[in-house]
């Protein structure tokens, strides 16, 4: 099954309540991007308390692109999140990072653009998901990089059942591709909130996955 998960990175929560408003009516799942300054610059909303309201209308996705993902987990469930991606590049433990988010819902592990796959330390039976940036992590906005496609080839072949996210520059074009590489889970930020009718962007990427 292919999905389309509006993703969302904002650092206040009227931007990010905005937008959630927005896709409310035509998406089932949102994607919350969380930034803390140390894995990458900037930062964003960390409070998990206001998406409590949401929780139950909503399938709730945390993307933690902070340092030590793990301390996040226990307080964004208690808001009503549901499934948990956490960076490599700033675990500590990859083991004890999974053990505990499948405490609390579905887990995933984010490689960025430039990180090989081979620095994923458990196994992939032991995931939910797994999610392949095609940017540099960070601010939204950036323009997508077909190098970081053969990243999805080889995990599609290696692990045919797995849940592959890409996420960053995903457009009417992107898609296609990330697509025929082998991911099925697609997240769609500036495309969809750049435009005057998000639904219309949205029913457009569906459009292009069926």
């Amino acid at each position: 099954m292919y999905e389309i998960i509006p993703g969302i990175l904002e650092n206040e929560w009227n931007k990010i309540e905005r937008k959630i408003e927005i896709v409310k009516p035509f998406a089932k799942s949102i994607h919350i991007d969380i930034i803390d300054g140390k894995f990458v610059p900037d930062t964003t909303f960390l409070d998990p308390v206001p998406f409590v309201r949401y929780s139950q209308k909503l399938f709730l996705e945390l993307h933690m692109m902070v340092e030590n993902p793990i301390q996040y987990l226990e307080l964004y469930a208690k808001a009503g999140f549901r499934r948990f991606i956490g960076h490599i590049e700033q675990m500590p433990d990859q083991t004890e990072f999974v053990a505990k988010a499948k405490e609390f819902g579905e887990v995933g592990l984010a490689i960025d653009g430039p990180t090989p796959l081979e620095n994923i330390e458990v196994p992939f039976s032991d995931l939910d998901s797994i999610l392949i940036m095609t940017i540099k992590a960070g601010m939204s906005g950036q323009e997508f990089n077909p190098e970081y496609l053969k990243k999805i080839e080889i995990q599609r072949f290696a692990q045919n059942d797995i849940r592959i996210e890409v996420d960053g520059g995903i457009n009417d074009q992107t898609i296609r591709l990330a697509k025929a590489a082998g991911a099925n889970r697609f997240i769609a930020n500036s495309f969809l909130f750049s435009s005057q009718n998000p639904q219309e962007r949205f029913n457009l990427l569906t459009s292009k996955i069926k």
